[in-house]
């Protein structure tokens, strides 16, 4: 948190807006009522510490009222693949396809990223991709 903290000081000062890549574990489980993935029940142990630091990461840029900032959560499985420049957006929602998985390819994380970056569609808030 100090770290974005100091980042997002530094962009409000400048006014450059700052593109942050977090985890999926405060999206909502589609279907579930709200349950978030880090709360689901096989979520992983070893993994909530890091799951609630980027929780928390995030809150953190929700709070600066000054900063231009973006806050991408990827889907719950980010895998080496092929870039297809193909994907779905979504925001608070973790997106899953018809057989449940919630997967993008590296290479697509980058590629939504980059069109962020580009064509900026989600400014002051957080947004997710995946096939």
């Amino acid at each position: 948190m100090a770290t974005a903290e100091s980042l997002l000081a530094g962009v409000s000062a400048t006014g450059v807006r700052l593109l942050l890549v977090g985890g999926a574990a405060g999206l909502t489980v589609p279907g579930t009522g709200g349950l978030t993935v880090v709360d689901a029940p096989d979520f992983p142990p070893s993994a909530r510490p890091i799951a609630l630091a980027c929780d928390a990461q995030l809150a953190t840029c929700r709070a600066a009222s000054r900063a231009d900032w973006t806050y991408l959560s990827p889907p719950a499985l980010l895998k080496p693949g092929e870039r297809t420049g193909r994907y779905r957006l979504g925001a608070d929602e973790l997106l899953v396809d018809a057989a449940g998985r919630s997967v993008i390819s590296l290479e697509d994380l980058a590629v939504a990223l980059l069109d962020e970056a580009e064509r900026p569609r989600h400014r002051r808030c957080r947004f997710t991709v995946a096939y």
